[in-house]
């Protein structure tokens, strides 16, 4: 066990950590334009690449450093890297596969300048807070076809994306992450990849494994993933990763998510996460539950004993993370269930 390990660890027996909130949300509150994505080094590129916010690594650096020192502030033990969409796969929609390498290392390093900055500025101890650096989804998945007409067709091959998760993992690691976040997951075949690539690259490089924080997504009421599994299928398919933490978030609000936290908490043998949205979306696509109802529910989840790390996704904001803080901070952690020997 290595010393980011065993600092997390040992703060997951004594208290519930709290994991920032929405990347995205923030970034659209800057109200940035197509200008301010491509700002002097990608002025002239040859196409449009306002939205790709993993660029803001090196286009806007002092606006992403700034929005995770929100988070600290709020009282964030976690603060995710801005590499959501980082690896070559996604990249692709901008031209910029080349980039992605580079956009990881720069992510990582401003959430730990961040962290240093903010414990220099506070008083607060460094040993308390950690940089995951975030590894998402992607735009293609091995599970499903995109082609209706050929349910058999796959748009991806598993080692194109193991591939590139291992280049993001690389630069995330290279950048100075301490925690590996597989997230918001709706085909496990891509966690899977995500797995072994984060296997093959510690493997390779003979480095202490960094703790891996995997988190799935329930897509709606029947309780299963985009892919079609059970909470409990998925928990089983990637346990072979040895996870600090399992979990849920992004596309329920926490009034929607409590009946599967209540389910993850009861098989779980590792530490469990939750990071809901900010209830669902209203008509216009955006998110109006406040920060004082989502701090109530998850703080009953708190309450009843189910949960170790809680934060934020789509919608959430610094005065959510502050008031998910305070509303479990008089609660103790699950504690990990007793392995029964067979």
């Amino acid at each position: 066990m290595n010393n980011i390990d065993s600092r997390l660890r040992n703060l997951l027996e004594q208290r519930i950590l709290i994991i920032d909130g929405a990347m995205g949300t923030m970034i659209q509150r800057y109200k940035l334009q197509e200008a301010d994505y491509r700002g002097d080094r990608f002025k002239n590129w040859h196409m449009d690449i306002k939205g790709n916010n993993d660029l803001l690594c090196i286009t806007q650096p002092d606006i992403i450093k700034a929005i995770h020192k929100e988070y600290l502030a709020a009282g964030a033990n976690i603060i995710e890297t801005n590499t959501f969409n980082a690896q070559r796969v996604s990249m692709a929609d901008y031209e910029m596969q080349a980039l992605s390498y580079e956009i990881n290392v720069a992510a990582a390093r401003l959430a730990k300048e961040a962290i240093t900055e903010f414990c220099a500025e506070t008083g607060a101890n460094p040993d308390e807070h950690f940089v995951a650096g975030a590894v998402g989804p992607m735009n293609k998945t091995l599970s499903l076809s995109p082609n209706v007409n050929d349910p058999g067709y796959r748009a991806i091959t598993f080692d194109e994306v193991a591939d590139a998760y291992y280049e993001q993992i690389k630069g995330l690691v290279e950048g100075g992450a301490q925690i590996l976040l597989i997230e918001t997951i709706f085909d496990t075949l891509n966690a899977k990849a995500a797995i072994y690539a984060v296997n093959k690259f510690f493997r390779d490089t003979r480095m202490e494994k960094l703790p891996v924080m995997i988190s799935g997504t329930i897509t709606d009421a029947s309780g299963r993933t985009l892919s079609g599994q059970t909470l409990e299928a998925f928990c089983i398919s990637v346990m072979h990763a040895n996870p600090i933490s399992i979990g849920l978030n992004c596309a329920l609000g926490a009034s929607e998510m409590r009946p599967h936290i209540e389910e993850l908490a009861a098989i779980a043998p590792c530490y469990v996460s939750a990071y809901p949205n900010a209830g669902l979306p209203n008509a216009m696509g955006e998110y109006d539950e406040t920060p004082e109802v989502t701090a109530s529910i998850v703080a009953e989840w708190a309450k009843e004993g189910w949960v170790n790390m809680l934060g934020g996704c789509c919608g959430t904001t610094p005065p959510h993370i502050a008031a998910i803080a305070r509303a479990v901070k008089q609660y103790a952690p699950r504690p990990l269930p007793a392995l029964v020997e067979a």
